[in-house]
């Protein structure tokens, strides 16, 4: 509102100086010196006033010079108006009291526009430049050949008389300095449109002085009063109009190519004065030097546009270059530099026996630093990553950053030796130091992967090496390192067909449900059965959950194919429920819900569509969790967790005790279930050192009102021993492996008992 209001005072400005303008041209004689005033007054005021009001302080500089000049000049028209001969045609001395005010006024509104063109453009190597100093020495070349050398060759011509010559060749600078504004690039508005206006009017107003001075034309002082008034108004206006801003205000400058129009120009201001000196005879031997010297002046000022276009251009390829082949962020070297010098040392490293290292090194659980704390923290991360692993390697070692949290060390070492090794448990010894951050200390840590290439092996497999060695030591259990051998490239071939096999196994009918029966310890009695995914492929056979589930919930397949298996449970203990008699005991089914759907926020949709659809009672289902699932982002599982349990069903811990075991997490939870791991259980009733934990898992478990069950039972004495210590049930080998449902009439029958 505040700079729509400002655009309409200073368009309503603009139209009450276009009138003063008009009456002052056109109007009677007597109106002229109060219309001056007025139009002089007013552009003062808008100058001041538009200053305060558009301009942010820190901005104000140039336009402050503007204001000092207008004021210059302001006095310098009062001392030719009061001071006897200081407006004569020609110049007497008396002219120099007002001039010795111009000269200022000139040179300053030069800076102010030199100031101007400095905060609005960053690029030093930009063109405008040159181009304006050619523009500017073409004017001085036709300034003196035909202003100032004729007046030289007459015989009452005076030091005034040439020094006024010299106005023009001033106002073409200033002209330039504006013009420079707008050819640079970046917003053109009207305040740059309104200022080059008023460089023009004064240039006319100057030449037109001049050439009456040198008494070359005939003009009245009116016409050239006129124009400088016009002048006045056009610089106070462009003050005013709230655009003015963008004059003091760095200007986003996008590479242009070189328009026709400036082509032209450039030719002509080289191509016009050459002509000149060529064809038209000098009128004395300093005619001659100087229309020669600023002839060979335009030469170099067009040479110079060419030397620093090619230098602009070499300088924007190398950018160019920087940031193809250089991370962003930390400025470190990239996959493609990477790449790039490993082909190089490959090339070296045959003829002089050198070994090629990479060490692939992946910050372990670097997600949970951007959740908690913001990616700018994470960025900060990264970068202090940067500098540390630098101090940890050789000159001629490259550090690179090659992927979010990614970075690369590369070395050439003599064969067979061990120094990529010790390297890398160096570097594993830094990240045990925490990194100062800006939040605090934070400590974090790294799996590093180390492959070896005696040289001619591609860049990218030995990253791809590398990268397979770093998720060897991943899997170990993080900030380790791991060596890579052909068996992990092996064992990578293997992961990817069976992860191309795994896509579509759903559409191909190949999943089925089994289920493993969940049994009574106090009665023996059926409980329920755990649902679980098996994967039949027509050529590789049955293959392990312990093989395909990682894969599926790396992969993301895990989401589709477990609310299917959710799907599948709960319609098959739907359909056994309503075969059994009213008075048998209630089933459950149990089904492990995975991280990747824990953390999706339809799995509360997917639940509550599953028990509309199959019309089983929320308290049958029970829904599967492991600890470090809820741990990775325990706020997320939590709000899913209370969902899941408003709808009413039961939630279970699974595999309690290879987790966190934490007694304050467990006591969050919303959990009714514990399920305690088969590795506890597998000695008990055999003074295995595992049975003092159990005891203290029961204990607290009742304590807490919550039912356990025990995995893995496969003896009777297994059995017998949970069963006096008052665990709740049971399942394992020992009441049968999981089936398919058409394999499992005896336990559906309510006499089946064990």
């Amino acid at each position: 509102m505040v700079t729509r209001r400002s655009a309409v005072v200073a368009w309503a400005f603009i139209a009450a100086g276009a009138g003063v303008l008009a009456m002052l041209a056109v109007g009677p004689p007597a109106l002229r010196a109060p219309l001056t005033l007025v139009g002089v007054a007013g552009a003062i005021w808008a100058l001041t006033y538009g200053l305060r009001r558009n301009a942010a302080p820190e901005q104000r500089g140039p336009w402050r010079l503007l204001l000092i000049s207008a004021l210059l000049t302001v006095a310098a028209m009062v001392l030719r108006a009061v001071v006897p001969g200081a407006a004569a045609t020609p110049p007497g001395p008396m002219v120099l009291l007002p001039d010795a005010f111009v000269l200022p006024a000139y040179l300053i509104m030069g800076y102010g526009f030199a100031g101007m063109l400095r905060r609005r453009r960053a690029a030093e190597d930009d063109p405008a430049r040159v181009d304006a100093l050619l523009v500017g020495l073409a004017s001085a070349f036709m300034t003196w050949t035909y202003v100032i050398s004729p007046q030289l060759g007459e015989a009452d011509v005076n030091v005034l008389r040439l020094a006024n010559s010299f106005f023009p060749v001033i106002d073409v600078v200033l002209l330039v300095l504006v013009a420079q504004l707008a050819l640079a690039g970046g917003a053109r508005q009207p305040s740059l449109w309104l200022l080059l206006g008023s460089s023009t009017a004064m240039f006319v107003g100057d030449f037109v002085f001049t050439l009456r001075d040198g008494l070359l034309v005939h003009v009245s002082q009116h016409t050239v009063d006129t124009l400088f008034v016009a002048v006045f108004l056009l610089v106070g206006a462009s003050a005013l109009h709230p655009s003015m801003r963008t004059l003091t205000q760095p200007q986003q400058i996008i590479p242009q190519d070189l328009s026709k129009v400036r082509t032209v120009l450039i030719a002509l201001v080289v191509v016009v004065p050459t002509v000149i000196t060529t064809l038209e005879p000098s009128r004395s031997i300093l005619d001659g030097a100087v229309r020669s010297g600023l002839c060979a002046l335009l030469i170099v000022g067009v040479l110079a546009r060419v030397v620093r276009a090619n230098n602009s251009q070499a300088r924007a390829e190398r950018s160019i270059r920087r940031r193809a082949t250089h991370d962003a962020l930390t400025d470190l070297p990239n996959r493609e530099l990477l790449a790039e010098t490993i082909a190089e040392w490959g090339d070296r490293a045959v003829a002089g026996q050198q070994e090629i290292s990479l060490l692939f090194i992946d910050l372990d659980r670097f997600k949970m630093v951007n959740d908690h704390w913001g990616h700018q923290i994470g960025d900060e991360l990264l970068c202090a990553v940067a500098g540390r692993l630098g101090t940890q390697v050789r000159e001629n070692d490259l550090v690179c950053r090659i992927g979010g949290d990614e970075f690369v060390i590369a070395l050439a070492t003599p064969s067979h030796s061990r120094y990529a090794e010790s390297l890398a448990e160096r570097v594993l010894g830094e990240f045990a130091r925490p990194f100062r951050l800006s939040v605090g200390d934070v400590v974090i840590s790294a799996s590093i992967g180390v492959a070896k290439s005696l040289g001619g092996a591609h860049a990218l497999e030995l990253i791809r090496d590398a990268d397979t060695a770093m998720y060897k030591a991943k899997g170990s259990g993080r900030n380790a390192v791991a060596l890579f051998d052909t068996s992990l490239r092996d064992e990578v071939r293997d992961r990817m067909n069976l992860e191309q096999a795994l896509r579509g196994a759903l559409e191909r009918g190949e999943l089925s449900v089994h289920f493993q029966p969940i049994v009574d310890l106090g009665t023996g009695e059926l409980e329920g059965f755990e649902a679980l995914m098996r994967w039949r492929h027509p050529e590789l056979g049955a293959v392990s959950p312990m093989h395909f589930i990682p894969i599926a919930e790396e992969t993301g397949l895990i989401v589709e194919s477990g609310a299917w298996l959710l799907r599948e449970s709960a319609t098959q203990l739907a359909r056994w429920i309503a075969e059994r008699p009213g008075e048998a005991r209630a089933l459950h089914v149990s089904v492990n819900v995975s991280v990747r759907q824990l953390r999706d926020g339809a799995l509360v949709d997917v639940v509550r569509d599953v028990l509309a659809e199959t019309g089983l009672p929320a308290q049958a289902l029970w829904l599967e969790i492991t600890e470090s699932g809820v741990m990775e982002d325990l706020d997320t599982a939590l709000a899913t967790l209370h969902a899941l349990r408003a709808l009413g069903v039961v939630l279970c811990i699974d595999d309690f005790g290879t987790g966190y075991s934490s007694l304050s997490y467990l006591n969050r939870l919303p959990v009714g279930i514990v399920k305690l791991d088969r590795s506890f259980v597998s000695q008990v009733g055999e003074s295995g050192a595992n049975e003092p934990i159990v005891r203290a898992v029961l204990a607290m478990t009742d304590a807490m009102n919550l039912r356990v069950v025990a995995e893995g039972v496969e003896t009777e004495v297994q059995r017998d021993w949970l069963r006096a210590q008052g665990c709740d049930l049971a399942q394992g080998w020992f009441y049968g492996a999981a089936k398919l449902p058409t394999e499992l009439d005896d336990w559906i029958r309510p006499t089946a008992t064990v």
